[in-house]
């Protein structure tokens, strides 16, 4: 199945190309047969992955890199106002499109399955890409990370499912009619754009409005967030609701899960029968996204049993608990977690696989507002490490917010018993007993 090109979208030109969300797009409009051009502040191996299917990526922004003839200009919400490009834009009256209205074109005409949650979108979204690629189904796919490459976030595939991360920081979730949609949790996150868990419960049901009429919600039911959710859109009509999770009364029921060193066994219970399949990385939380992502499928139709077969093959993303390499006996994990109950659930998970070994963190926070909101609970995430490091605060897209740095998440650690260590202490430390 080959969806048309918009036709706003024949001479696209990204701002801040390289970006996890923005270069998936890029890379689906280019294999569609769009002429992609974009600029980014660095280049990158997904800059290079770009370049290779045929997009034009300049380094740094200035207006000379728009070029007059561009279709449409595509930016996200990190890009500001006084960008040169984007006052190009203005000057030459091209339009500007929100990388989600960029998205929801291109899942026009096929069957989507959108993914949200505060927490394991791009891991659920990953592993139904993944999945549905070994059952031969070739989805076209848009995830928030590389599964196994630079460039490997997205892909324009023959059959007519769509598999799309649905970010809901900045409420552009609300673009997408889905006709399957998965909300895995919901706490209050994006400090910027939500002050407090009505606005997040609010977003959440718009989100859930979008779903095409006779769809299906699949949401998990032991996570309070998502509960809600599910409790606030009961009875909505045209709305088809499947709860997962380990209640003996969700409708895909969580039966084990038995940890195998960096894998987990799970069985489930579906239709009244047992099922079980392996998911290839450690931890709960990953074991119940990978159910989610089983029940989706099975909501479009799919058969269980063949999609539980498939969800073995995945094997990570980049940057979710990625075993990077051993030497010595030591191993390097790299993980993305950055709100506390990510931080939690994956140093949780990390324990349950090393056993008596010790387990030493460097973590950077990210975001300003992030860290002010949620620095102490950081702190005492920390805590389940042996050892920690604290960098200097990841701004991304803000600005510095006076009087907010990591010594708030170190504080906090220091005040929950952990052994942690500001980036700058350049003194010698005697490494705590093992």
């Amino acid at each position: 199945m080959k969806p048309g090109l918009p036709t706003a979208m024949e001479r696209p030109h990204f701002i801040g190309i390289g970006g996890a969300g923005m270069s998936g797009i890029a890379k689906i409009l280019a294999q569609r047969g769009a002429r992609v051009a974009g600029s980014d502040a660095r280049d990158s191996e997904t800059a290079e992955a770009l370049r290779a299917h045929g997009a034009t990526v300049h380094i740094g922004h200035a207006a000379g890199h728009l070029a007059p003839e561009s279709t449409c200009v595509v930016v996200s919400s990190a890009i500001r106002a006084d960008n040169p490009e984007l006052a190009r834009a203005a000057e030459l009256g091209i339009p500007v499109v929100h990388r989600s209205d960029a998205l929801a074109a291109l899942m026009d005409g096929l069957r989507p399955i959108a993914v949200a949650g505060t927490h394991g979108k791009t891991t659920t979204t990953s592993m139904l890409a993944v999945s549905l690629s070994a059952l031969g189904l070739d989805p076209s796919y848009a995830i928030g990370g590389d599964l196994d490459a630079p460039g490997s976030n997205a892909h324009h595939g023959e059959g007519d499912i769509f598999v799309a991360e649905a970010d809901e920081s900045d409420r552009s979730f609300h673009k997408y009619a889905p006709q399957v949609a998965i909300i895995l949790n919901a706490e209050l996150d994006h400090h910027a754009n939500y002050a407090s868990m009505d606005e997040i419960y609010e977003s959440f049901e718009t989100f859930v409005g979008k779903i095409v009429p006779g769809g299906t919600l699949v949401v998990a039911q032991g996570q309070a967030g998502a509960a809600e959710i599910a409790r606030r859109v009961a009875g909505r009509e045209g709305l088809h609701v499947v709860t997962y999770g380990e209640a003996e009364d969700a409708d895909v029921r969580i039966t084990k899960i038995t940890p195998r060193g960096l894998t987990s066994e799970v069985t489930v219970l579906l239709d009244g029968r047992p099922l079980t399949f392996t998911v290839s990385v450690p931890g709960r939380h990953y074991a119940h996204n990978a159910v989610a992502a089983l029940a989706a499928g099975v909501a479009l139709g799919i058969p269980a049993h063949n999609l539980a077969s498939a969800l073995g093959k995945y094997t990570g993303v980049k940057r979710r608990l990625q075993l990077k390499g051993e030497a010595a006996g030591v191993q390097v994990i790299d993980s993305y977690a950055h709100h506390p109950t990510e931080m939690t659930a994956d140093l949780e998970a990390i324990r349950g696989a090393a056993g008596d070994s010790r387990i030493l963190v460097v973590f950077q926070p990210h975001l300003f507002s992030r860290t002010q909101e949620l620095g102490t609970e950081m702190g005492q995430s920390l805590a389940l490490a042996d050892a920690s490091v604290v960098l200097d605060i990841y701004p991304a897209r803000e600005d510095p917010v006076p009087g907010v740095t990591s010594e708030i998440i170190i504080a906090a650690a220091r005040a929950a018993g952990a052994d942690v260590t500001p980036e700058h202490d350049k003194t010698t430390r005697t490494p705590s007993p093992t």
